[in-house]
């Protein structure tokens, strides 16, 4: 990578704005996210953080602005090859296969990278068996990665909610992404897992030397992992900055707390 690719953003979004009707879901907002970085993007309930994440996976299209990634401009690409480019993404709500192993889970996320054709497939050819080693090497790098060696031929629906978060965080880093989308890792855990969910994001972002794009309300864990944060409100970026600047931003303080709490902080 030379200099000026390693200066310039990984992701940039620029001016998005999304409307379901009469409904402005997203407007006009702006920020980008560095390499090597986690990012947070903060904001109550209804700010437009998940239309912002299901834009940049492209299950929504933006009706204005753009999204770039690595050189790459989102809007231009199909769906199916945003995990292909190097983005890979976790969901609140659970998106795993529940009568599934978990080591068949993982596998999944390797998929993006399989480009042997269908009659290598059928018949088992040479470039068939190389890529599914690969597969299931990377597959098993990520079960060690997240703990779960012990668990990797269980049935997921079987497992505690806070193992099947970490089935599904180790499927998306299977996918080798650049860049990871974390929808409320911290949703559903409980106290324990919780208190090393903010290592382990770091320990990740380290290790696989990744940017993390991090969506979250627990404010304990997007203060104690992020470099930077980003905070909207009803569809429009209100902060953007370190955490003890977006933490005491007026606008971030009215928009938890209310205009009367907001006077007082």
């Amino acid at each position: 990578m030379n200099q000026q690719t390693a200066d310039r953003p990984l992701l940039k979004v620029d001016g998005v704005s999304v409307r379901f009707g009469g409904i402005v879901a997203l407007d006009g907002v702006s920020f980008d996210v560095r390499r090597g970085e986690v990012r947070g993007l903060i904001g109550p309930n209804g700010a437009g953080k998940s239309t912002l994440f299901n834009c940049l996976s492209r299950l929504y299209r933006c009706d204005s602005g753009s999204i770039r990634f690595d050189g790459h401009v989102l809007s231009d690409m199909p769906r199916h090859r945003i995990a292909g480019i190097g983005v890979g993404r976790t969901f609140q709500n659970l998106a795993l296969f529940r009568t599934m192993t978990v080591r068949d889970n993982v596998l999944v996320g390797t998929h993006a990278h399989q480009h042997s054709g269908f009659f290598q497939d059928a018949f088992r050819l040479g470039g068939s068996a190389r890529t599914e080693r690969a597969a299931r090497r990377r597959a098993d790098e990520s079960i060690e990665l997240l703990g779960l060696q012990s668990v990797a031929d269980r049935v997921v629906g079987d497992l505690p909610f806070g193992t099947q978060k970490r089935v599904e965080l180790a499927r998306a880093l299977a996918s080798a992404p650049s860049l990871l989308l974390l929808d409320e890792p911290a949703c559903g855990l409980n106290h324990e897992e919780l208190s090393g969910l903010g290592e382990l994001i770091l320990d990740i972002r380290d290790r696989l030397k990744l940017t993390v794009l991090l969506v979250e309300h627990h404010m304990g864990l997007v203060m104690g992992v992020c470099d930077r944060i980003v905070a909207l409100n009803f569809g429009k970026k209100i902060a953007d900055g370190t955490p003890a600047e977006v933490r005491n931003h007026p606008e971030v303080i009215r928009a938890y707390l209310g205009d009367d709490e907001g006077a007082k902080a």
